[in-house]
């Protein structure tokens, strides 16, 4: 007779597959509670992975909200600026849906490798829209095109750093989507979840953030100023009407119209 704590206990033994483990654990709990009468001083404890499952859970039930307002705070602190640091933080839902999608894509459940796999990939996420946004603030604190080509330009420029950073993560992770021995089960959901977020987020990064920051990323106030910057001709190379000088402007001053007069005695 097995003994643990001065009580006898039995063990009793399931392999789950096919299915979520936290969902066969509450229809077992519902069938015993239907069907079985526990007898007074007996109990029951669901142990095994479901047990180090529910553990995990609530550490990163404590854990992840606090990474994210790190994370919010860290955006703050570089941008100096809300509007931005919310901008930046959208694309934490956006590396989200690719990795959900990706899970029921590929028959996964949603587990603890894979919520580690969601805390991965919002870094990686995250670190792509710092990219982008502070490359785009420094095209817009030059002044020399107006708002809408400023966005435009800075994401253009920054195409090919988001999409490295991007391709880098999830190549490394292909050889995991394909892993069959000891561990397959925590490697794989990781490498979905990873791979198909980083789908989500580098084209949402890429298509829908510059749109966002043209629209809220600046004060109403600065972005009048900037949809009023004037361009270059760039077929003439002159100034266009808002940039050409007035005629007090074109007019020489005194000074300049004795230097002129002293240039002349002395060619003479």
């Amino acid at each position: 007779m097995i003994r643990e704590d001065g009580q006898r206990f039995a063990t009793i033994l399931s392999n789950v597959r096919g299915r979520d483990l936290v969902g066969f654990v509450d229809e077992a709990k519902a069938a015993v509670a239907g069907k079985l009468e526990i007898p007074r001083g007996y109990t029951l404890v669901w142990g095994g992975q479901f047990e180090n499952q529910q553990r995990a859970s609530a550490r990163l039930a404590l854990v992840v909200p606090m990474a994210l307002a790190m994370i919010f705070l860290l955006l703050y602190l570089t941008f100096n600026s809300v509007r931005q640091a919310v901008l930046v933080f959208c694309n934490v839902p956006f590396a989200t849906i690719g990795g959900v999608v990706a899970l029921w894509a590929s028959g996964e459940f949603l587990s603890v490798p894979a919520s580690v796999g969601f805390i991965a990939l919002m870094g990686i996420a995250v670190l792509n829209g710092v990219v982008l946004i502070s490359y785009i603030n420094e095209v817009v604190a030059r002044r020399e095109l107006p708002l809408t080509e400023a966005v435009m330009e800075g994401a253009k420029r920054r195409l090919r750093p988001v999409m490295l950073t991007a391709s880098i993560a999830a190549l490394g992770l292909v050889p995991f989507l394909f892993a069959t021995g000891p561990g397959a089960e925590i490697q794989r959901p990781l490498a979905i979840v990873v791979i198909g977020g980083l789908v989500t987020a580098t084209a949402l990064t890429l298509l829908l953030l510059p749109v966002l920051y043209a629209r809220f990323g600046l004060p109403r106030s600065e972005r009048l100023l900037l949809a009023n910057v004037p361009e270059p001709n760039l077929a003439t190379g002159m100034a266009t009407p808002e940039q050409a000088p007035s005629p007090e402007a074109a007019r020489p001053t005194s000074g300049q119209r004795a230097v002129s007069e002293l240039v002349k005695v002395e060619r003479a």
